[in-house]
């Protein structure tokens, strides 16, 4: 088995080719501050859509130094069960649901099948 194996090289942990002649995508440094004062820079490519807000990993969101104040997103209601409900049913129909559950609570109506 040792024969088979390729001396000199440790596999997967470095490239035969070389880095002559290549040139990374043009980049910019775009600099962020989070509330606490920690500064932070993330590359990005020139072409690319800056975003006003990123999360540093450690300090928490930060935003973009220079930049435009972020946009405040709408904030979706919380839809609880009850809104739901009443998507489906009227109050009116509720109400007659409610007595009829509640008769046969009380044992006024038999329950049906």
């Amino acid at each position: 088995m040792s024969e088979r194996s390729l001396r000199g090289t440790q596999l997967g942990s470095r490239s035969l080719e070389s880095e002559v002649g290549v040139e990374p995508a043009p980049r910019q440094m775009v600099e962020y501050v989070c509330e606490d004062g920690y500064k932070f820079t993330v590359p990005f490519s020139v072409e690319a859509e800056v975003p006003a807000t990123w999360d540093s990993g450690t300090h928490g969101i930060g935003t973009r130094v220079g930049g435009e104040e972020p946009d405040e997103e709408p904030e979706k209601p919380v839809r609880t069960h009850w809104d739901m409900l009443l998507e489906r049913r009227s109050f009116d129909e509720l109400q007659v649901l409610l007595d009829e559950r509640l008769a046969i609570r009380r044992g006024e109506i038999p329950p049906q099948v």
